[in-house]
């Protein structure tokens, strides 16, 4: 017998890419929706306050429609991956690292939540190497923190840390100037 001519059956609908695909499609109209709200002065030429966050929503309505495809089609999985149990402890530690960062920025700062975050999701993801996660954390968190407060001059959680380091690099700075 051949099967040349059997008929395939028609991809099932992949409810996960479809879900994430109408998530990511409701973020990019939050986007849009915040975006229509920032003000725009009328001395910006070309380019404004709105141009990124029109160009990130358009990225996410590209992604969130090109996933909503995929799941009209079968997915994007191949068929031994859909059938590999989810891993929920993994899931449990990366949402704890979340839930986490959310709720400790504001008590510890920036640095603090966020290698907090980054050690619980490198061991939701299957490191066991805790300082090495936490240096790497520490490190990535402080470049983060320190690229948006004296580079943008944007404030993203100042606590201990940030303070102290603060402190240390106003007096090297002050050292020089004087």
């Amino acid at each position: 017998m051949s099967t040349i001519n059997q008929p395939t059956a028609p991809p099932r609908l992949a409810v996960p890419e479809l879900l994430v695909g109408i998530g990511l499609l409701a973020c990019a109209g939050a986007v849009a929706w915040q975006t229509l709200a920032i003000p725009v002065s009328p001395l910006y030429s070309k380019v404004g306050p709105t141009v990124f966050p029109y160009l990130t929503m358009v990225g996410l309505v590209v992604l969130s429609l090109l996933l909503i495809l995929a799941a009209f089609r079968g997915g994007w999985q191949p068929e031994e991956e859909k059938e590999t149990p989810t891993d929920w402890k993994a899931m449990g530690f990366v949402v704890i690292g979340l839930v986490a960062n959310l709720l400790l920025i504001r008590p510890l700062g920036f640095t603090a939540a966020s290698v907090i975050m980054f050690v619980l999701v490198c061991y939701g993801f299957g490191s066991r190497h805790t300082l090495r996660d936490a240096l790497t954390g520490l490190v990535l968190a402080l470049a983060a923190y320190f690229g948006f407060a004296r580079a943008l001059g944007v404030n993203i959680g100042a606590g201990f840390i940030e303070s102290q380091l603060n402190t240390v690099i106003d007096a090297i700075i002050g050292g020089f100037g004087a």
